[in-house]
């Protein structure tokens, strides 16, 4: 896989130790496989979380509603994953993911707290040509029914009929110093909320994702964002 300028740096440093190790005295080291996660918070909840690898903490302190760790450096294979609120110690779900070595993953939580899980989706970091960026979406919206994406203007929509937990894959637009997204209801085409005036960078990957509730006003409520893979 032809992989982003952006995403070699991922492995860089660790690639540099590796080299580093296998020129030592240890005979018998071998190399360790290594991919790139990073986490998302799409939960519609005004709690503060942490997640773990392995019981080691991946998240900031104020890991809230919204909030996104870039890449970090993750051994491959079978890793276990717990989510806690911020300053517990229980764990509020526990899952075995995969992560397959020289990959990178989106890790979202999302879902109400009640019913709080994990969505791993593998990204695919191929560099866009010249003069275009990459892009993808993903409704998180536990109540927010199925969508469209389409950027306004355009006589088609890009994406369609994406239910809860559902996500597109990578496509290519036209970078631009601004572009609207609209997210559509799947059934009537009405526009249930925008991302407006975005500069769309040329060689970037992004994700564009439906978040929060419908049946709250409060900073859960529903709405869109986007994020650069970086």
């Amino acid at each position: 896989m032809k992989i982003s300028t952006t995403y070699k740096a991922i492995f860089a440093a660790v690639t540099l130790s590796l080299a580093l190790l296998s020129c030592s005295k240890n005979s018998d080291y071998q190399p360790i496989d290594i991919s790139g996660l990073s986490i998302i918070h799409a939960s519609p909840t005004t709690e503060k979380l942490n997640v773990y690898v392995d019981n080691n903490l991946a998240t900031l302190n104020e890991f809230s509603f919204g909030s996104k760790v870039d890449y970090l450096n993750a051994y491959s294979g079978s890793r276990k994953f717990d989510v806690t609120k911020s300053g517990s110690n229980t764990s509020l779900k526990t899952q075995q993911l995969t992560l397959e070595p020289q990959f990178g993953y989106s890790l979202f939580v999302i879902d109400k707290l009640e019913n709080i899980q994990f969505l791993l989706v593998k990204d695919d970091l191929t560099k866009p040509a010249e003069g275009k960026a990459r892009i993808r979406f993903v409704n998180l919206s536990p109540d927010g029914g199925t969508f469209n994406l389409a950027i306004n203007g355009q006589p088609t929509d890009l994406f369609t009929n994406k239910a809860f937990k559902e996500y597109s894959t990578f496509e290519t637009i036209d970078a631009a110093d601004k572009v609207t997204f609209n997210i559509k209801n799947s059934t009537t085409s009405a526009i249930e909320t925008t991302l407006a005036d975005i500069k769309i960078e040329n060689g970037k990957i992004y994700t564009i994702y439906a978040k929060g509730l419908k049946s709250t006003a409060d900073q859960t409520k529903f709405g869109v964002a986007i994020f650069t893979h970086k």
